[in-house]
Parts: C-alpha cells; sequence; structure tokens
C-alpha cells in the first residue's frame, strides 16, 4: 500500500521524538513534515531538537528542516494525518484549523471530554470512533479530531476494560507514581526529583477521575454516556525516568476468585490484536506472578513499550481486589497510542 503523509505537531519535544521513533519504518505512514514553534522552525531537525532518546536521531529525520506550525504546510507537504504533541494552550485553535482539512491525532488534553471528540485507548473502546461522523456532522469538517489520554490514564483502563466486563466495577481507588518524562525533560529540576516524591500534579487527578469514565462508557444515539464507577485517584510525581505505575484497589460488582481475575487479564484481546496492527501489542495485557513486579527499569518496555503489565494480584475481601500495573508513559502513554489509534481509523476506513 502506498504510504500516508504525516506530518508531526511539536516535534521538537519528548513525545514529538517519540512520535519520531514509531514512525520510523512503519509500514502505513511516512514523515513527510516536522513542525514546532518558531523558536525552532527553519532549522535542521538535529539543530532545532536536543535529543532525549537512546541512540541517534534518524539521519535523514535530522537532515529534514523543522516548519512553523501553521495549516499551510497541509497542501506544502501533501499531508494526509498529521499527529499533535502541542502544548495545551495552543491546541484549541491550532489542532481546530488543522481538523477543518485533514484528520488530527492528539496527545494533548484540550479536546478530550467534548462530546463529539473520541477519547480511544483502541485495544479498550475501539467503537468510540464511531464519533467521528458525528463531530464531522457537527464541526464541518473535512477532517476530524480523536484524541487518546492522560499517560496514567492508559495505564489504569486497560486491566480495568477486561475486569469491568467480567465483574462490573463499582469503584476504583488508585495511587500514581508517576516518572519524571511525563513533565517533559525540564520539567522536574533535578534537585526537587533527587531524594524525593512529590505528592501533587497539576491536574493529573482530575484527569485521571474522569477520563476512564468516558473510554469505559457505552455508545449510545451518537454520544457516549459515561460509566457508573467512581475514581478516585492521587497522582505522585517519583524519581524514575520512565514508566508510571499505579497501585489499584478495585470495588467489583460480582464476587471473584484472584485465578478468574488472572484469567481474564491473560486472555484478553481486542480488535488490534485481530486486525494485527503494526503498533498493538501481542498480548495487551502482561500478568507476573513475582511479588516485586512490575518494576519501571524492569517492565516499561514490554511489548516495545505498549503492553501493560500487572502484577500484585491480591482479595482483601468480597469484591475487593488489589493490584499493580505499569505502563511506559511516553509509548504506551502518549506517541505510541495516538499511533495505534491512527492504524485503527485506517483499518475503519476513516483515513
Amino acid at each position: 500500500m502506498k504510504k500516508l503523509n504525516v506530518g508531526v505537531l511539536g516535534a521538537t519535544g519528548m513525545v514529538g521524538q517519540r512520535f519520531i521513533e514509531g514512525l520510523e519504518h512503519h509500514p502505513y505512514f511516512k514523515i513527510a513534515c516536522l513542525a514546532a514553534s518558531d523558536r525552532s522552525a527553519g532549522k535542521p531537525y538535529r539543530e532545532a531538537a536536543k535529543w532525549y532518546l537512546a541512540g541517534d536521531i534518524p539521519k535523514h529525520v535530522g537532515d529534514m528542516k523543522v516548519e512553523l506550525i501553521g495549516t499551510g504546510i497541509i497542501d506544502e507537504f501533501d499531508l494526509d494525518i498529521v499527529f499533535s504533541a502541542i502544548p495545551s494552550s495552543v491546541a484549541k485553535e491550532v489542532e481546530g484549523s488543522f481538523a477543518e482539512q485533514v484528520p488530527v491525532y492528539s496527545n494533548t488534553k484540550t479536546y478530550r471530554m467534548e462530546s463529539d471528540v473520541p477519547l480511544v485507548v483502541a485495544d479498550v473502546n475501539p467503537h468510540h470512533l464511531d464519533l467521528v461522523k458525528v463531530q464531522k456532522e457537527n464541526r464541518g469538517w473535512n477532517g476530524h479530531i480523536v484524541t487518546n489520554p492522560n499517560c496514567s490514564t492508559i495505564g489504569l483502563v486497560v486491566p480495568l476494560k477486561p475486569i469491568l466486563d467480567e465483574f462490573g466495577l463499582e469503584w476504583v481507588n488508585v495511587c500514581t507514581m508517576q516518572a519524571l518524562s511525563g513533565a517533559g525533560y525540564d520539567g522536574v529540576p533535578s534537585m526537587a526529583a533527587v531524594d524525593n516524591v512529590i505528592p501533587f500534579i497539576g491536574g493529573e487527578e482530575e484527569k485521571v477521575e474522569l477520563e476512564p469514565l468516558k473510554i469505559l462508557g457505552k455508545m449510545e444515539s451518537g454520544r457516549v454516556e459515561d460509566a457508573g464507577f467512581q475514581v478516585f485517584a492521587s497522582c505522585n510525581r517519583v524519581a524514575s525516568l520512565d514508566g508510571h505505575l499505579k497501585s489499584m484497589f478495585i470495588g467489583t460488582r460480582d464476587d471473584f476468585d484472584i485465578e478468574d481475575i488472572v484469567a481474564v487479564l491473560q486472555n484478553y484481546t481486542s480488535v488490534p490484536q485481530e486486525l494485527k496492527l503494526p503498533t498493538a501489542p501481542i498480548p495487551p495485557i502482561i500478568v507476573r506472578e513475582e511479588d516485586d513486579r512490575p518494576q519501571p527499569r524492569l517492565d516499561r518496555d514490554a511489548g516495545r513499550g505498549m503492553a501493560v503489565t500487572v502484577g500484585r494480584l491480591r482479595k482483601k475481601s468480597e469484591k475487593k481486589l488489589k493490584l499493580t500495573c505499569l505502563s511506559h508513559n511516553t509509548i504506551r502513554g502518549a506517541a505510541g497510542a495516538s499511533i495505534l489509534n491512527a492504524e485503527l481509523a485506517l483499518k475503519e476506513k476513516l483515513l
């Protein structure tokens, strides 16, 4: 198949670099344009970006000129789709202007909770892509916007989905231990991070409490009805580089045996796995039996950074479950999630 031309907005940042990594040698997509703010525009990418990832910048990417973010790049580079990693402060106008012409797959929070915008984790709620038709009718856009959720939310909802389907959910209490890369390279000063845990991440708890309800909700009459359970979140920044660890305490509707929980997690699969999409992890959930796993350093790269690892599964009492889960925040929780959403949309003939 002919590859689609892709633009990456916010290409010089940490998530932008993960987009470049995930799109390199991709069978469906080809990077045609890298765009950023006027601070970087006009420079070769290798001069504009401080490369944060292991290995070197791909040579052809390093030689590409960074363009100024603006819809003129759509025609100039014949773009078929745009991936966005721009700051939420400018995303409303910028992503909307691009979506008037081409599909936008966004890692930014700005449009996530709007009623006609899909908030999608491809192997949890793939059918929510149907909202694209409603969105295009409502807004008169030729393109559309599809968002993926907060980096912690993704690692939360993947194991919750099979538990919800099999046993029902009454409430979820989660304590997150979030890696430094989630704040960006310059986000947390080293003197604040070393020998420390920061028990506050601005706006994070609200996202973790609200986004799962939309993702795990049901599509009815062209809108999403939120799931009917409560989420309580406490979010902390810790001194790991990558990988968000979450301790979850779950109240189920129906009682369970731990063996049954393990089975539904291990056997879970969804549309991306059935379609064998390039970025889809197989399996999406890995269950560890060791007492001290998962750990960020050991488990964040499972499934090329796209699998969610679950461990420490314990039954507290009737209908009460405890578990720990881990996901890579800038791959599964950010760029990889957007790429997987776009792969699914392509198969669903939305691109």
